[in-house]
């Protein structure tokens, strides 16, 4: 462990499955599109090692089971997850688990909130849910007052690495005097993660 690294710690929200653990595992693999070990659970927390202008930052990454985990830590960030192919995990991101965290964490007021869709692979055309559009992720994070708003498929490696960079130019931030958090305007943030697809935000089953 480097002494003189700034600790960032992260936690990594969501429901069960919903692709946290596999993210970060594609992150700390050197196949961005291939085959890749899914990490366990006892290797926590899930650290990466970066430097920047004499600087150098440890990120600890805690893929949480719940809020009574939470007690224990005291994040810089937290991302909330969830499963882009199963619109219930959406549901339980707005409904219960952003009520967690402002719970948990209700003195850090500039406690930066970001929101990543998962298996963006499995998006179709054919759920009989209605297809959760980049447009409605990005309305949601708009909505409960994120950050940032990020997706990307682990399985194929599409938009991780974009998705990690703006995950690390957050939690960078939060050591800066200004911090982590921004006004709340998600919509403020140039998109590219919902510009690609270019569908109309009407296609969602809406909010």
């Amino acid at each position: 462990m480097d002494a003189d690294a700034d600790v960032i710690s992260i936690v990594l929200a969501g429901d069960t499955r919903c692709g946290k653990t596999t993210f970060i595992s594609r992150v700390s693999s050197k196949d961005k599109t291939g085959d890749f070990t899914i990490l366990r659970d006892l290797d926590q927390p899930f650290i990466f090692n970066l430097n920047q202008v004499n600087r150098r930052f440890r990120l600890e990454f805690r893929d949480t089971s719940g809020p009574d985990s939470w007690q224990t830590q005291d994040p810089d960030l937290v991302i909330l997850c969830y499963d882009i192919s199963q619109r219930l995990s959406l549901i339980n991101m707005k409904r219960f688990w952003i009520n967690d965290v402002k719970k948990a964490f209700n003195n850090r007021d500039t406690l930066p909130v970001l929101i990543l869709g998962l298996k963006r692979d499995l998006r179709s055309e054919d759920d009989p849910n209605g297809i959760i559009y980049p447009q409605e992720g990005y309305q949601t994070a708009t909505e409960l007052r994120a950050d940032k708003y990020m997706e990307c498929s682990a399985a194929t490696g599409e938009l991780v690495d974009l998705a990690f960079e703006e995950i690390c130019k957050t939690a960078l931030s939060t050591k800066s005097a200004d911090g982590g958090q921004s006004e709340g305007d998600v919509s403020s943030y140039k998109d590219p993660f919902c510009g690609e697809l270019g569908h109309p935000s009407h296609h969602g089953t809406g909010l």
